[in-house]
């Protein structure tokens, strides 16, 4: 069997192509004899023992064997140790008879047996090697005892032990040489077979896989991502990017760069909006509003050389509209019956409570019957928020001012709710208008407000309403407080129906109010924005206009 079945196909070609370049070699040293014998001959010089003539005609037949062999190892490549033992053999004997045509041991051209014997100890076998160092020296060693019977002079026949001695040497260090580099290079041949298989069950796994996955740099270059990452970002192309030119894709720009600064945690919950367009070689759209949840990691880089971090992406709106159809399918049995089953008794509660209050007037059962009428205006209030939500209603569609319609919210919330005048502050709208039913606005920013009285510090403009232009050039109103900012866990549960972390409320009022605004053509959300560079992004609800 041949040794090279053993090898790899890359070590294989290699061996192939060093062949070759032997054969090359194998052409220029002929020719450089052949051109060292015209030379010679213009100096007037002479060749001993054999003709000038002979010389030139085995530096020929040199170069044409040199020829057919490198053609050979062009056309055919089979039997490998084949072809080389040919070569070699025919190297040693056409070296042999131009050192006798040149003089023998005084011409030095015994230095060329170097060539042949250094290439068969780096692609031939140990034993194949040596055993052309062995023809070699004996060739060297029986001209000099021949010159020994023929010529009066001494023959250097010590110079030819000492050149054979140093052929053995040459042989035996290249062969260690050159199986020390094979067998590296059979190393790093599997392991990058191994790195390829690997590649490809990574691209798989990263191709298939439902989160999306951003490769960025430090100053939010995106080098690559994804197709699930170019699905919910509305990406139609795979160019590179940077995430701030792109205005949609402006609240991920923002969170990651505060991850990087170090001033936000390693998740955070954006929504990219609608948005459709081309900037520079970047084209995209993206039809639905998505809600995704980012997670960021750094990658370990060499020194630091070039700093790389991943944006994982989820979209838990299909997780939130799971979690909402399966909270509502129970909930619609519910409500055929509930305006019989739980409304007439709750008003039978509520109309007993109040004949009670006109005959018991001590302050035990006083208190006693106040807790009664909570309990029921609470239970009604959920019964009221449960119908809501089986009625569809269609907007009206009349164009709202926003500063008018802002000034009178204002006025009517905070006397109805008893906070100070200046508690509440509204920014400037301009004669911004959108297009949202007012009784529908009314009751989703009624919703937002109630929610912000409760956690705000009660200071002036503690609670501030103020509508801005998007990066799209969309209206956004914004509903912020100075109290605390929701959780990343809470965020995820936001609006849920039914879900609450407060012991007073019902779950039901977030949930109707982004239905409310979805019904209107708009979006409700909670968002993480920067007010201004160096400063940690803060919470607050949005309403996006869409029409």
């Amino acid at each position: 069997m041949s040794p090279l079945r053993a090898l790899s196909a890359a070590s294989r070609e290699t061996f192939w192509r060093s062949l070759q370049t032997l054969n090359v070699t194998r052409i220029v040293i002929a020719l450089v004899l052949l051109v060292y014998l015209t030379v010679d001959a213009r100096r007037g010089h002479t060749v001993n023992l054999l003709s000038g003539t002979a010389y030139a005609e085995t530096c020929i037949a040199y170069v044409l064997a040199a020829l057919v062999f490198a053609a050979v190892t062009q056309r055919w490549r089979r039997r490998f140790l084949w072809q080389l033992s040919c070569q070699i053999l025919v190297d040693i004997a056409a070296i042999s008879l131009l050192y006798l045509a040149a003089g023998g041991a005084r011409s030095g051209l015994g230095l060329l047996y170097l060539f042949p014997l250094a290439g068969a100890a780096i692609l031939a076998p140990l034993l194949l090697a040596l055993f052309s160092a062995s023809l070699a020296t004996l060739f060297l060693l029986a001209e000099s005892i021949y010159q020994i019977f023929i010529s009066d002079q001494e023959p250097p026949l010590f110079q030819a032990g000492i050149m054979g001695a140093a052929f053995f040497a040459v042989v035996l260090l290249v062969s260690r040489l050159a199986a020390r580099l094979i067998g590296q290079e059979e190393l790093a041949a599997k392991r990058g077979a191994d790195l390829e298989i690997q590649q490809a069950v990574y691209r798989i796994v990263v191709d298939d896989v439902g989160d999306g996955i951003l490769v960025a740099g430090h100053d939010g270059f995106v080098f690559a991502g994804n197709p699930a990452a170019r699905r919910m970002l509305g990406l139609e192309t795979d160019s590179e990017f940077r995430l701030a030119d792109i205005p949609a894709l402006e609240p991920v720009a923002q969170s990651f760069a505060a991850w990087l600064a170090g001033g936000a945690q390693a998740e955070a919950y954006v929504t990219v909006k609608r948005w459709q367009g081309q900037k520079g070689p970047v084209r995209g759209r993206l039809d639905q509003p998505v809600h995704l949840k980012l997670r960021f990691a750094r990658v370990d880089t060499p020194d630091g050389a070039a700093e790389r971090s991943l944006v994982f992406m989820q979209d838990v709106s299909a997780i939130e509209n799971q979690a909402q159809q399966l909270k509502l399918a129970s909930m619609g049995r519910l409500t055929a019956s509930i305006a019989h089953e739980v409304r007439n008794p709750l008003s039978a509660i509520g109309h007993a409570t109040s004949l009670l209050a006109e005959d018991l007037t001590g302050p035990a059962e006083t208190r006693l019957l106040r807790i009664v009428g909570d309990n029921v205006a609470r239970v009604n209030r959920m019964v009221e928020d449960i119908l809501k939500l089986s009625r569809k209603v269609q907007p009206g569609g009349e164009p709202v001012c926003l500063s008018v319609f802002l000034a009178e919210l204002q006025a009517e919330f905070t006397e109805t709710h008893g906070v100070p005048d200046n508690m509440v502050w509204i920014g400037d709208a301009g004669l911004r208008t959108v297009r949202f039913d007012g009784l529908h606005l009314r009751e989703v920013l009624v919703n937002l407000l109630g929610n912000a009285v409760r956690y705000a510090s009660g200071k002036p403009a503690s609670i501030r309403v103020f509508p801005v232009l998007d990066a799209t050039g969309r209206v956004e109103l914004h509903v912020q407080d100075d109290g605390p900012g929701i959780t990343p866990e809470v965020r995820a549960h936001l609006f849920e129906p039914f879900y609450t972390t407060s012991s007073k409320g019902t779950g039901l009022g977030l949930y109707l109010a982004r239905e409310l605004c979805l019904n209107n053509g708009a979006m409700l959300d909670y968002e993480y924005r920067v007010d201004r560079p160096g400063v940690e992004a803060t919470g607050r609800f949005v309403i996006t206009f869409y029409i």
